[in-house]
């Protein structure tokens, strides 16, 4: 007990001492105009290159995802349909089907797949 206490006393010393080196060491010791300004073929840049992100594309965009991991979540129940028993494949799949279409339903009735305000 008393050397696991050691070790894990040791490792998180060791850890800290490495953290700490690499924030001392990566840190830009000149901050000027040129190195943090976006390179446009040696000329000033048109306009500001952080340009603010849509929120509402990127919501648009993990809807997408999470239905799309939905469905390959139900890919592989089109595989098993022959080896399982029907009833409860069926009742698994209208439940499936079911979470997804009250999310779709829930986000549509929030307005999120509105794109247009």
């Amino acid at each position: 007990m008393f050397l696991t206490l050691i070790m894990s006393l040791i490792i998180f010393i060791v850890t800290i001492i490495m953290m700490l080196m690499a924030t001392f060491l990566s840190k830009k010791t000149i901050m000027d105009r040129e190195k943090c300004s976006p390179f446009e073929c040696g000329f000033d840049p048109m306009n500001y290159s952080r340009l603010p992100f849509s929120l509402r594309f990127f919501l648009i965009a993990i809807i997408f995802l999470i239905f799309d991991v939905e469905i390959a979540l139900i890919l592989p129940m089109i595989l098993i349909f022959k080896t399982s028993n029907l009833m409860n494949w069926t009742i698994t799949n209208l439940i499936f089907i079911g979470i997804l279409l009250i999310g779709l339903f829930h986000e549509w009735n929030q307005g999120a797949l509105e794109w247009n305000n």
